[in-house]
């Protein structure tokens, strides 16, 4: 059962994830592997754009509803994508996910073979 706790989580996730660019002034930070980093920038444009209108989310990989993960896939190659939420100091988790002014999201994406 959502709760409206989950509800906000995963509406936070969401729009982190589809403005990557503007992470900073969201409270986020995209962190890569040296894997998904090495690869050419044609496949790292296709995963980042497969990241941020992701919507393929099912009980299988979002049992808890907040839409933290997803696989995608480009040249060839599965990606994982992950969303961990932090106190403002990124020294632990975050106290309330659901309120951004207690929250540093982390984004990170990497191949599925790094997993």
């Amino acid at each position: 059962m959502e709760t409206t706790s989950t509800a906000r989580v995963a509406q936070l996730n969401d729009q982190v994830r589809a403005m990557m660019g503007s992470f900073g002034r969201l409270g986020g930070q995209l962190v890569t592997t040296r894997g998904f980093a090495a690869r050419p920038d044609a496949i790292k444009t296709a995963v980042f754009e497969a990241v941020q209108t992701f919507n393929a989310f099912t009980e299988d990989n979002d049992p808890y509803g907040e839409r933290d993960f997803g696989s995608v896939a480009a040249g060839g190659e599965t990606y994982f994508w992950k969303i961990d939420c932090y106190d403002t100091a990124m020294r632990f988790h975050s106290p309330d996910k659901a309120d951004p002014s207690v929250t540093r999201r982390v984004l990170t994406i990497m191949l599925a073979s790094d997993y």
